[in-house]
C-alpha cells in the first residue's frame, strides 16, 4: 500500500516547477523566521490535545517531524475550531493543523494538503436502548456534535431530505464549542448520542469505556484530513508538500503511524475522496 509519500506527486504537479524546496523565497512566506506556526484546536484527542502544559497528539508530532525536515521549529497555537480558517486568512499562523476534513466548501476559501484518511463514528451511552448504527437512525433524536464540523451540513441535509420527508422526525442537532463538551452533554443525557471523528471516538472508549460505546459499525462519511494553507501562499504549500514527501520515507514516520494506529491515504483514496473546489 502506498503511504503519504504518494500525496506529493499528484499535488505537486504544476506547483513545484523548477523551484528549489525550502528556498529563500519560501522562507519569506512564513510568519516567523525559522518557524512554522500552526493553529490547532487542542481539545481533540488523539489528534491534538494538551498533556500537562505541552501540546501532544498525532498532528502535533507529525508537524514537529515535518518542521525538522524543513529546518524549522513548529510553533503550535491553541485556538477553537471555528476560528481556524479566519485565523489563517488573517495571518495569525502559517497553516491549520487540526485534523480538518477537506471539503469542497473549505477549498473555496483555503488550500488544503491531505495527509490522512478519516471519517466519523457514533458514540452512545453504554446500556442505553438507543444505539444508532448509521446517521439515518438519528431521525427524531437529539444528537450532539462539536460546532463547525463538516458533517453538520450532511446531517442537516439528511434531516430535511430523508427524515422529515419520510415522516421520521427531524434530527435535533445540538452544537458545542469542543468535543469534550459534547461528550459531557451525552453523559448528562442532554443529547442521546454523539457523532465525532472515528479516532476521537476510539480515544473516548479508552478513557470512558465503562460509560460509553461506539454504536456505529462502519466508517461514516469517509474523508481526507488536511493541513490548511492560505490561498496564494504557494511557498508554504510547496514546502509542506515537499516535507511530507521526505518525512514519509523515514522510520520516524512509520513509527508515528503505528503509535496511533493510523494509515496514510493511498493514491486511489486521494483521487476518490479529494473534492473539487
Amino acid at each position: 500500500m502506498n503511504t503519504i509519500r504518494s500525496i506529493a506527486r499528484p499535488l505537486a504537479l504544476g506547483l513545484l516547477g523548477t523551484a528549489m524546496a525550502f528556498s529563500s523565497v519560501a522562507a519569506q512566506a512564513f510568519q516567523q523566521p525559522g518557524k512554522i506556526t500552526a493553529g490547532s484546536d487542542m481539545t481533540f484527542y488523539p489528534y491534538e490535545y494538551m498533556e500537562g502544559n505541552k501540546p501532544a497528539g498525532f498532528d502535533i508530532e507529525l508537524l514537529d517531524g515535518l518542521a525538522k525536515v524543513m529546518g524549522r521549529e513548529a510553533e503550535h497555537i491553541d485556538t477553537r475550531f471555528p476560528n481556524l480558517i479566519t485565523g489563517l486568512q488573517g495571518g495569525r499562523f502559517d497553516i491549520t493543523n487540526s485534523s480538518m476534513y477537506i471539503t469542497a466548501e473549505r477549498l473555496k476559501v483555503i488550500d488544503m494538503v491531505p495527509y490522512l484518511k478519516s471519517g466519523e463514528a457514533i458514540i452512545a451511552l453504554k446500556g442505553s436502548d438507543y444505539q444508532p448504527k448509521v446517521p439515518e437512525d438519528f431521525c427524531g433524536h437529539k444528537i450532539g456534535s462539536m460546532g463547525a464540523t463538516s458533517w453538520l451540513q450532511q446531517l442537516q441535509k439528511l434531516s430535511e431530505e430523508y427524515c422529515v420527508k419520510n415522516g421520521k422526525g427531524a434530527i435535533q442537532i445540538s452544537e458545542y464549542g469542543t468535543d469534550p463538551q459534547t461528550t459531557q452533554a451525552l453523559l448528562a443525557r442532554a443529547v442521546e448520542a454523539q457523532i465525532t471523528d472515528a479516532a476521537v471516538a476510539r480515544g473516548l472508549i479508552e478513557k470512558l469505556g465503562n460509560r460509553v460505546q461506539i454504536s456505529s459499525e462502519t466508517l461514516i462519511y469517509p474523508v481526507l484530513n488536511g493541513f490548511g494553507v492560505k490561498k496564494g501562499n504557494d511557498e508554504v504549500k510547496t514546502a509542506l508538500i515537499e516535507a511530507l514527501d521526505t518525512y514519509s520515507k523515514t522510520p520516524e514516520y512509520e513509527a508515528l503511524l503505528k503509535k496511533y494506529n493510523f494509515q496514510a491515504p493511498t493514491e486511489a483514496e486521494i483521487a476518490e475522496l479529494m473534492p473539487k473546489p
